[in-house]
This record gives structure tokens, C-alpha cells and sequence, in this order.
């Protein structure tokens, strides 16, 4: 039995295997038939046809999933999940970066704050906010250049454009036109004072700076000599110096007029030029001696900015560090300087009584009523409230554009002359009292 064996063994002609222990490491020999020899040449090669079976199935597969992604314009879902289950690297490759977060709008907000109008107050604000609500609080430390050259406008407008959104942007600069070089237009907000008050409040604060150190003026005019320092506001007033005369009185038109060198120069050109730009690049221009009001309105209209402002600023402590503000040292100017300064701003007051009556228009869309108290009286030098000297109207018989309109056209006609005539010397005590109450906001 075993010599049997043994020649089926050494004969491959028989019916047993050739190879029992498998092929030799040089190949079988040549001249053999079985499919086994010729896919064996190599060690390496070896394989069952269980295992050919499963290499051809992928192969059909992914011929199939190639056919799929060339006929359906990308790649099957499938394919899709087992490269995300492989590796997210390659399913991003598909898939691209994930999708950007939601924006709310606006989501770019610049406020080109008017020195002197409470803008240090908005500010501290701001920082409270941005921390709670996780917008881009934008800030510069540039506070004393706010005209620039094309080449600065272009570069200040593409640093705010790259900047993250939702940001807010403040900085003391006249409006810039970002679709003037290209650059997507932000919303604008900003807010002003009586134009006497912010020259009084600015006129002080350069020579002793406010309660948040004795030194702040120092720092801020270091170059100002001491004769300088101390001059009386009614000398510089009425002795007619350059801080105190055209065109240094015309400052915050330039801040909604632009860029424009006409911009600086007081005339109707610039005046008309500012309110245009109110009417159609800012959200809300609101007036100083109602600012919560107009924290009211900006947490209505921006609430992903100023929700919660209002209790914010009523809040004690931070009431605390607003009066750190307050400018110090300041004295009230004579009737007869308050006049001069009430000429020389005659732009100034029509674009503050424009943009004033703006506000209580918009106050009463929302329906915010009036201050309950008393205003303090001031002179009517050229440009009358038209709030006091119009009867009132019907909200639905007559419509507030238009009447706001009118109103204007008669403003325009009345005349300097007029309410410098209505003007007595017995009334000087009412002007005195108007500078009082002018001096004491800050």
C-alpha cells in the first residue's frame, strides 16, 4: 500500500494530488492544464476561488459607483458615507467647509461717534454688550483724525470689511461711503447734542479733562500753554479767536456730510449733503439730551446688539463710572457771547433741529410719548422748534413725511433778524439760565 502511495505520488498522471504539501517554490513544471498551476507561478499569486470571487464583486462595485458618480454629476451616497466613516478629511474633500453660522441683520454696524455727545457713555456700553451678546466690538485708538485721504479711506473701509461679523465699529471719523470704493454699505448710527452744549463741553474738556484724572487734560493737549489753558470763554468768544469762530464751530455737520473737502466748509451745500445721508445710510440718529430714549430705540431696532441696554445703563455701578466723565471746571458764557455763538452756529442748529425732529417722529411711530418734564427754555434765535410752534395734528388725517416737510419750508423762511429783534435786555436772565442747564450735561 504505502509503494502505492508513493507512485501516485511521484505520478501526477494518477488521481492524487501532485503537490499535497502545495507547489514547488520554482513552479510547476510546463505543460499543465489545471487552472491551479497557471495562477500559482508565484507564492504571492496563491488564492482560492472563494477569494477571486470577493475581488471581483469590488471591482463590480466599484465600477457600478463610478458609473453612478459620472451619471448622477457626484459621487452616491453611499460612497459618500463610507469615506465620511473612513476618515473626515476625505469627506470634506465632497462635501466642501461646513456651512457659515447665520447672521442676524445687520450684521455690520458702524458708529462714527461725534466727539462730546456722550460717545464715551455709548462706548462703555458697548464693551458690556459685546461680552453678552458675542458680537465684534471694533474699536480705534486713532481719536483725533477724522478726515483722510482716499488711500486712508480705502484701507480704514477694507480693515472694517474683513472684519469678523457680526461686529460694530466705532471710531471719531466723518462718514465714509464704503460703496465707493467697492465695499458692502454698513448700517450707521451715531448720536448729537445742542451744538452750544458739545462746544462748552469740548472747550473745557481740552483744558481740564474730565473726573477720571487730574492729569487726563495734560495728556490730551500737553502742547497748550498755560495763557492758552486759562483763557476766559467769553475772550475767546468774543474777541473772536480761531477756537472760538468759524470754522471751528462747524463740526458736526462734517460728520454726516463725508469725506468731501466742501464737507468742512460751513453752507448749504454741506448741510443739505448731511441730511441726505441721515435719510438714506443711518439707521438712527438719535440726540443726547434723550438718551435713553435712544437706547430704547436701538434696542428695538438692533436687539442682537442692545438687548438689555437700558437696564445696563440704569444700573448704579454703571452709573458710577459715567459721571467719571463729566467734564470739570466748566463756566457759563454771557448772554451777549451765547448769542455770537448761537450766529456763528446757524447750520449747526438747523441740522440739529432737522435730525431732532427726525427722532421724535420715529419716538412717536414707536409709540414713545414725550418727557413728561418741562424742557428748559432757550433762545429763539433763527430756527424755532417746530414741535411748540405747530398745532398739533391728527397721525391719520395728515402724513408725518410730509408735514415734517412743510414744516422745514417755513423754518427756512423765518429769519435771524426776526428773533434777534424778539430778543430784550430784560431777558437776559432766562439766557443765563439757558447756559446753566445747557452746562450741566455732560
Amino acid at each position: 500500500m504505502k509503494k502505492k502511495q508513493q507512485q501516485q505520488q511521484q505520478h501526477p498522471g494518477g488521481g492524487a494530488d501532485p503537490w499535497p504539501h502545495g507547489a514547488p517554490l520554482g513552479g510547476a513544471p510546463p505543460g499543465l492544464g489545471s487552472w491551479k498551476r497557471r495562477v500559482s507561478l508565484l507564492p504571492f499569486l496563491r488564492f482560492s476561488l472563494r477569494d477571486y470571487g470577493f475581488c471581483m464583486a469590488t471591482l463590480l462595485v466599484f465600477c457600478l459607483g463610478s458609473l453612478f458618480y459620472q451619471l448622477g454629476g457626484g459621487p452616491p451616497r453611499f460612497l459618500l458615507d463610507l469615506r465620511q466613516y473612513l476618515g473626515n478629511s476625505t469627506y470634506l474633500d465632497d462635501h466642501g467647509p461646513p456651512p457659515s453660522k447665520v447672521l442676524p441683520f445687520p450684521s455690520q454696524v458702524v458708529y462714527n461717534r461725534v466727539g462730546k455727545c456722550g460717545s464715551r457713555t455709548v462706548v462703555l456700553l458697548l464693551r458690556i454688550l459685546s461680552e453678552k451678546h458675542g458680537f465684534n466690538l471694533v474699536t480705534s485708538d486713532i481719536h483725533n483724525k477724522t478726515r483722510l485721504t482716499k488711500n486712508e479711506q480705502m484701507e480704514l473701509i477694507k480693515n472694517i470689511s474683513t472684519a469678523e461679523q457680526p461686529y460694530l465699529f466705532t471710531r471719531h471719523v466723518h462718514f465714509l461711503n464704503f460703496s465707493r470704493f467697492g465695499g458692502d454699505q454698513p448700517v450707521y448710527i451715531n448720536i448729537i447734542r445742542d451744538p452750544v452744549n458739545r462746544f462748552l463741553s469740548n472747550y473745557f474738556f481740552r483744558r481740564f479733562g474730565d473726573w477720571r484724572g487730574e492729569q487726563n487734560h495734560m495728556i490730551r493737549t500737553p502742547s497748550m500753554r498755560q495763557e492758552e489753558r486759562y483763557l476766559d470763554i467769553n475772550e475767546c468768544i468774543l474777541e473772536n479767536y480761531p477756537e472760538c469762530s468759524n470754522p471751528r464751530l462747524f463740526y458736526i455737520i462734517p460728520y454726516f456730510c463725508g469725506q468731501h473737502p466742501r464737507c468742512r466748509e460751513p453752507g448749504e451745500w454741506a448741510l443739505e449733503r448731511a441730511k441726505l445721508n441721515v435719510n438714506e445710510n443711518f439707521l438712527l440718529v438719535g440726540i443726547l439730551e434723550e438718551l435713553e430714549d435712544v437706547l430704547l430705540l436701538l434696542e428695538r431696532f438692533l436687539p442682537h446688539y442692545f438687548k438689555g441696554v437700558l437696564s445696563i445703563y440704569k444700573d448704579p455701578e454703571h452709573r458710577k463710572l459715567g459721571n467719571m466723565t463729566v467734564t470739570v471746571k466748566k463756566t457759563a458764557p454771557s448772554p451777549e457771547a451765547v448769542q455770537i455763538l448761537y450766529q456763528r452756529m446757524r447750520y449747526e442748529y438747523e441740522f440739529y433741529h432737522y435730525v431732532k425732529e427726525q427722532f421724535h417722529l420715529l419716538k412717536r411711530k414707536f409709540g414713545l410719548k414725550p418727557r413728561v418734564s418741562h424742557p428748559p427754555l432757550r433762545p429763539q434765535f433763527f430756527i424755532p422748534t417746530p414741535l411748540e410752534t405747530e398745532e398739533p395734528i391728527d397721525d391719520e388725517e395728515q402724513d408725518d413725511e410730509k408735514w415734517l416737510e412743510d414744516i422745514y419750508k417755513r423754518n427756512q423762511q423765518v429769519s435771524l433778524e426776526f428773533f434777534l429783534r424778539s430778543l430784550k435786555l430784560d431777558g437776559s436772565q432766562d439766557i443765563k439760565q439757558v447756559i446753566w442747564n445747557l452746562s450741566s450735561v455732560h
